[in-house]
């Protein structure tokens, strides 16, 4: 029978197991009622003498997909999750978690402070704290070290990159990954451990090896690809503070947390969040994206290349068109000369500098582009010259290919009508450098299907980019 601890954390008993369930839709976010329940259950939990291990679990999309940012900036509210995740990790019966959808700063931290961990294929796993110029300030950067090792949990806290639970479990983050319904695999993870076949520890009584290298590494690395944050250095002085006993360490990383709380990089990068989720609201949110595989570029310039480029590194295979083999070179040269800079600045391995090259095709001739999925026009901002090409890439294309023009200011309407598939035309404008710059400008047209539309905002999310949607006007927006 499930017990209500409050409006979003349950508490059920199924013979000798205690299932906690967290309902806080959309994302199970770390609230302040969901911390009060779950430590309510927990304690309850722990304190049943016929529960003799106790299983977490979310209800809905995900796991716990990190703090309530929205607490951000207020009076912190007991109980606070780093004491939460000591409770836990305290525990007499041995507590685990299941983690599906999303395990995500907190989240992941809370996952961390239990005994064991089980990953459903699909959960997005990582400490994307950084990002928002912050570190992770309940017990991540102690924890992390102990099972993965200091050089991993550099390049995940530092970086806010998220890992599938194949990576993880390699990192021992997670002890092992499988498929179901969450409370399905908490019960049989938890009857395992009842079984002696899931052995739970805890992770504070794990030793970390010191990596003073790794650590000035880090430090190196962080001044080179972010030299006016705040954040990613304190994200590396509170991994080196892992060495030290986790009681001296938490505290430790709890001070540093709250000096970036405190800081306005916080409260700009956390404005910056809200910001790109307002502008995802569009009214074509609903329509289902097309396919994109490959990309073709019309114009090897400054913003041809540039795309290009961006298309490279998001993993798209791109068909490079120009009007002379000179051009074409030129073209090709600067792709090169900024995958090499991407490298430089860490943002692709060596390993992976070849591959992507390799995904780049060029040619002189816009019959190349037949078989592409989605076409990017970067000619010289010149209707005529535009009109043209959309004439041609109408003739050529293949049907449902999406023709997008990069123009800044032309009346995208009117290039729409020099094709025979204005409901695949639309604006993709990007910002130079195109690589590098985050803002793209989804210009809608008057017959632009809906798909079209989410299609361009896909692209943007692929590409790292934020999107914007904007309508046809003088300079958009």
């Amino acid at each position: 029978m499930k017990t209500p601890i409050n409006e979003i954390v349950s508490l059920e008993k199924v013979d000798d197991i205690g299932l906690i369930s967290l309902k806080n839709p959309p994302v199970n976010a770390a609230s302040h009622a969901l911390r009060t329940g779950l430590l309510e259950a927990v304690t309850q939990a722990d304190d049943d003498p016929d529960i003799h291990v106790i299983a977490l679990y979310g209800e809905g999309r995900s796991f716990i997909a990190g703090a309530d940012i929205r607490e951000f900036g207020q009076q912190p509210r007991e109980p606070l999750l780093p004491g939460i995740c000591t409770r836990i990790e305290a525990a007499k019966t041995p507590v685990i978690s299941i983690l599906h959808g999303a395990a995500l700063g907190g989240g992941l931290e809370t996952a961390l402070g239990t005994h064991g961990r089980v990953a459903i294929e699909g959960v997005k796993i990582g400490f994307p704290e950084v990002t928002l110029g912050i570190i992770p300030g309940a017990g991540g950067t102690q924890r992390a070290p102990r099972l993965c090792g200091i050089p991993a949990a550099l390049d995940l806290i530092t970086t806010g990159r998220r890992i599938s639970p194949a990576e993880a479990l390699k990192l021992r983050l997670v002890d092992r990954v499988t498929t179901g319904a969450p409370r399905h695999v908490a019960l049989s993870a938890a009857r395992e451990v009842l079984a002696g076949t899931f052995q739970t520890r805890r992770v504070r009584d794990m030793d970390v090896i010191p990596d003073p290298d790794a650590i000035v590494r880090a430090k190196e690395d962080v001044v080179r690809r972010a030299p006016n944050l705040f954040s990613p250095l304190k994200c590396v002085e509170a991994v080196e503070a892992s060495t030290r006993p986790i009681d001296e360490g938490i505290p430790f990383e709890r001070a540093l947390f709250r000096e970036c709380i405190d800081s306005p990089q916080r409260a700009g990068l956390i404005h910056a969040f809200f910001a790109e989720r307002a502008v995802a609201k569009i009214p074509e949110a609903d329509a289902i994206p097309r396919h994109i595989e490959t990309i073709g570029i019309v114009g090897s310039g400054t913003m041809g290349s540039g795309i290009a480029t961006a298309a490279l590194l998001s993993g798209f295979s791109v068909v490079l068109t120009e009007r002379d083999e000179e051009a074409l070179r030129r073209g090709r040269e600067t792709i090169s000369r900024n995958l090499d800079g991407a490298v430089k600045r860490g943002k692709l391995s060596e390993d992976k500098r070849a591959l992507v090259g390799d995904a780049l095709d060029a040619t002189v001739s816009l019959a190349g582009l037949a078989e592409v999925d989605l076409v990017i026009e970067a000619a010289f901002e010149d209707m005529a010259v535009k009109k043209e090409i959309f004439e041609q890439l109408d003739r050529i294309c293949k049907p449902g290919a999406l023709l997008a023009t990069n123009t800044s200011y032309l009346d995208i309407n009117e290039i729409a009508a020099a094709t025979g598939r204005p409901e695949d035309v639309f604006g993709l404008h990007f910002f130079s450098p195109a690589h590098v710059m985050r803002l793209l400008e989804v210009v809608v047209a008057d017959q632009t299907a809906p798909d079209a539309v989410a299609t361009g905002f896909a692209l943007a999310r692929g590409f790292r980019k934020v999107a914007v949607r904007a309508g046809v006007c003088d300079g958009f927006i």
